[in-house]
């Protein structure tokens, strides 16, 4: 491909940011089409362009005409969590390099349909979870590259975020996420802190996600929190199926743990709580704290005795993505990791390079929530994580979204 000619599918919160993004960090990459089933969003975003690039792409609010426009052949879908896969799916049908945004799947068979879709075109297609590119996450896979923290036994990551408001404001905003906490209760959102550890562990190369067991608390944080609130009284009298805290163990083909957490319906700060736990070390984010056996240090002393000695730790393992980054890139969006994702999309776009984070990624990221709602439906039961390789991963090399070593 000789020039990124881009078409936007979904303009909302999430869409816009990234179309900011690649207007003010990306002059190379050219914004030829817009498409929102909101008018007014896709027209807005389209006097954008215009005014900060003297651009004036196309604007659609049916996505099968964005799709179909011979000028685009590259997309970046950032619609609600329902539409990714079926937007996929007919993205790469139409032969357009894909980006898709993260969300959770809805069934096995979705998450099947958009691995068979990619195995038949071979479009190029990449998960875009902005998360792999975090710089706690990539220090800590370049240490286990390095062999510091010894061989991994167990990860943890969370989604904890407070997402009240945004939420119970799902109607005024056009937003997805009240219609999916009334109707659904499982890990809604679990690429953000799976992604990372998933690539660390080698998932899909190497490694494999064999089964998990879920478990979910009540739901009470959403429904205290829209009484006596005018704005939102249509909730009121609403029953939240979404419970507040859901917690996953997933055990791996190796032999190592993986726990999650979704927590976003009550008070807190927010927190990935990011943990890889080896036989020569450990690596917890939210104690501030790396501590390895080539270390000195007190292993009967409290983790606060060596809180904040991360800086250090991070400074010594710094990747080089992250040593050349600029201010501008780090206020573009998540601290920097979204212009890290959408460099590694259009560099790869533009090469022919294989996607750093491929479909076999997103499809086995992105299960774990109907499979997740099953476990809890069942009482925890364990739950069978399909393989999307189809037995490749045994034979698959490993691929860092980046250089660590």
């Amino acid at each position: 491909m000789d020039k990124i000619k881009l078409g936007f599918l979904g303009l909302g919160q999430r869409g816009n940011g990234l179309l900011s993004n690649v207007l003010n960090n990306f002059p190379e990459v050219e914004v030829v089409a817009l498409c929102d089933e909101y008018e007014d969003r896709a027209t807005s975003c389209a006097e954008r362009a215009l005014e900060e690039r003297g651009i004036q792409p196309a604007v659609y609010t049916n996505h099968s005409q964005l799709l179909s426009d011979p000028n685009v052949n590259t997309v970046i879908i950032s619609a609600s969590w329902e539409a990714h896969v079926p937007l996929a799916i007919e993205a790469m049908r139409k032969g357009k390099v894909c980006g898709l945004e993260v969300g959770g799947g809805y069934s096995v068979e979705d998450c099947w349909s958009l691995v068979h879709t990619w195995e038949e075109t071979k479009t190029p297609f990449m998960f875009l979870e902005n998360c792999c590119y975090g710089k706690e996450e990539l220090v800590a896979t370049r240490m286990v590259r390095q062999g510091k923290l010894g061989e991994v036994v167990y990860a943890h990551g969370a989604y904890g975020h407070d997402l009240r408001c945004e939420i119970c404001s799902g109607v005024k905003n056009r937003h997805y996420r009240l219609r999916n906490y009334l109707a659904r209760n499982c890990d809604n959102y679990p690429t953000h802190n799976l992604g990372p550890i998933a690539k660390l562990l080698n998932i899909n190369r190497g490694n494999r996600m064999l089964k998990l067991t879920s478990m979910a608390s009540k739901a009470r944080g959403l429904r205290a929190y829209v009484q006596g609130k005018e704005e939102y009284a249509f909730l009121q009298d609403k029953q939240f199926a979404q419970a507040d805290v859901v917690c996953t163990n997933i055990l791996c083909a190796d032999g190592t743990l993986i726990s999650l957490k979704l927590d976003t319906s009550l008070p807190r700060a927010y927190s990935r709580e990011f943990t890889v736990s080896g036989t020569k070390g450990l690596f917890s984010v939210p104690d501030h704290v790396v501590l390895t056996d080539e270390m000195t240090f007190n292993h009967d002393l409290e983790m606060a005795e060596y809180s904040g000695n991360d800086k250090a730790v991070y400074e010594e393992n710094m990747p080089a993505i992250w040593k050349s980054i600029t201010k501008e890139q780090i206020e573009a969006g998540h601290g920097g990791m979204d212009t890290l994702t959408l460099q590694a999309f259009f560099g790869a776009a533009l090469s022919g390079e294989e996607m750093p984070i491929d479909v076999y990624d997103a499809a086995s990221w992105m299960v774990i929530t109907c499979l997740t709602e099953a476990s809890i439906a069942n009482g925890g039961m364990p739950i069978d994580i399909p393989d999307f390789t189809g037995g490749k991963w045994i034979l698959r090399e490993p691929k860092d979204v980046a250089e660590l070593i």
